[in-house]
């Protein structure tokens, strides 16, 4: 680590074009042997990912089956309704939530809803009429689920220095669905072969412990107010005692940064092209084999998807407004790339012709399957690269966690807004053309929203003065730059708060 201490630091003084905020407020301290290791910044997004890898890591796997890994499909599409739903509403909410209770509390309480979701799935295995219990668990998951992913949309932001943050986001993104990758291939191992076109209850046991297990790592993270930047910077943390300071931040931070809203096309649509490509793809053309190994192969594909934007969008040499752009046409050719290619399949089946007696479904066997799973890769790699340059998008705008937190959670908001829709969309039997056609034009209104944010928002690095939550003091007033700045100098080396 010590090497990569060093190596950091030399990026970050060496590299002209994107030198991060000037503003260095206190001395980072010397911390030696594990400590050292501990409280470096991509320690600490390691940890995260491991979070992510057996909480929402689990829940992908297990959606990534289709229909939850279950015959009948409407008790799952409703259950991510549900979900979604109140994701949307708490996510919303979920910032000021956050920098209250601190980042591992907040990541604590939003684990725990992930086992109980699973643990509906396995209830049901023995009680067929359970599909009531999955979906209040799904309710109650969609408001972990707002806590835990706005906790992580801060932390992920916040802790790289500019210079690094497609990295960091990528890193902390492969270890997420290297959960999705591991249960996935648990499923396949014991699904490879199985006849009855569903998962059995030992698949729902291996994903529950391992839940149960990652919902106790945030309680070992470190306290972000004692982190400091490979560069030396601190994580600035902004002191709100009261809950009405806090909420009002949401809106501060929203009324200052309204760029912000072009990108809300783009969140509704992240999450919107799962229910094609899971339930009207991967469940409806594929026996329980097939949909396990296209699992396996999607999540491995958004590990080599998610580091391979992150590294063209930490590119040395390309000023930061040339990798937003390049980041920009690679996602389009993408979403055109897959949806094309996917036409020439969705037009030739339906929701009539699946269930109609003797509808053959695709074995792993089949002459058909390798270009059939080709396409699935490509929907994976499509998805990782979309939400690891979202994430990119939106920590180019600050450096500040608590608005960051707030920016995590409308993120979340808007793009479980939009998963809830096409959930129900799904469980009301919508035809699969109509919600083919509706992904693909939302990803493409998506980008096309986004092109002029990066155009007019997307600096070479972000200063104090546009980081307006780190100014506001601790009645909501905002401070100008030269009293934070002065507090900063003056501030104890080794102190907790700014």
């Amino acid at each position: 680590m010590a090497d990569l201490d060093t190596k950091d630091r030399k990026d970050s003084s060496s590299d002209h074009i994107d030198q991060g905020p000037t503003h260095n407020d206190t001395v980072a301290p010397e911390r030696h042997g594990f400590a050292k290791l501990y409280y470096h910044p991509l320690a600490q997004v390691i940890m995260l990912g491991f979070v992510l890898f057996m909480g929402p890591g689990m829940f992908n796997a297990l959606n990534g089956l289709g229909a939850g890994g279950q015959v009948d499909s409407e008790t799952s599409a409703n259950a991510n309704a549900a979900v979604y739903a109140t994701f949307a509403f708490t996510a919303f909410f979920a910032g000021s939530i956050n920098n209250k209770l601190g980042s591992r509390l907040t990541l604590f309480l939003g684990s725990l809803g992930y086992s109980l979701y699973i643990a509906s799935y396995l209830v049901m295995e023995y009680h067929s009429n359970a599909g009531g219990f999955v979906i209040a668990a799904g309710v109650i998951l969609g408001i972990c689920a707002g806590l835990l992913w706005t906790a992580h949309g801060s932390l992920i932001m916040a802790y790289p220095t500019e210079q690094k943050k497609g990295w960091y986001i990528s890193i902390c993104w492969a270890i997420f669905n290297m959960g999705a990758v591991i249960g996935a291939a648990t499923s396949l191992g014991q699904n490879i072969n199985s006849t009855s076109n569903h998962v059995g209850a030992g698949t729902y046991i291996g994903f529950l412990v391992l839940t149960l297990i990652g919902s106790t790592l945030p309680l070992f993270m470190a306290d972000p107010k004692k982190m400091y930047r490979v560069d030396g910077t601190r994580i600035l943390i902004a002191r709100n005692p009261t809950w009405k300071a806090e909420f009002f931040s949401i809106f501060l931070a929203l009324w200052t940064d309204p760029w912000i809203a072009l990108l809300l096309p783009m969140f509704w649509a992240s999450n919107w092209f799962y229910t094609w490509q899971f339930n009207n793809y991967n469940a409806a053309l594929f026996d329980i084999g097939g949909r396990s190994v296209n699992s396996f192969v999607y999540w491995l594909s958004q590990i080599v998807g998610s580091i391979l934007i992150g590294l063209l969008l930490d590119t040395k040499g390309l000023k930061r407004r040339t990798r937003a752009f390049l980041g920009w046409g690679i996602l389009l050719a993408l979403v055109f790339i897959v949806h094309i290619w996917a036409y020439f399949y969705q037009r030739d089946y339906s929701r009539e012709s699946v269930a109609a007696e003797g509808f053959q479904l695709i074995n792993i066997h089949d002459s058909s399957y390798p270009a059939h799973i080709w396409l699935y890769i490509f929907c994976g790699l499509m998805d990782s690269m979309w939400q690891t340059a979202a994430y990119w998008m939106i920590g180019s705008m600050s450096n500040d966690p608590a608005k960051l937190a707030h920016f995590a959670g409308l993120y979340k908001s808007i793009q479980s807004a939009g998963g809830a829709v096409a959930w129900r969309l799904d469980a009301l039997k919508t035809p699969y053309m109509n919600l083919f056609i509706s992904t693909w034009v939302l990803l493409t209104v998506g980008l096309l929203f986004a092109l002029p944010m990066l155009i007019v928002r997307v600096k070479e690095h972000t200063g104090l003065a546009e980081e307006i939550m780190v100014r506001m003091d601790e009645h909501g007033r905002v401070r100008d730059v030269a009293e934070v700045e002065e507090k900063q100098a003056d501030a104890p080396t080794k102190g907790d708060q700014v």
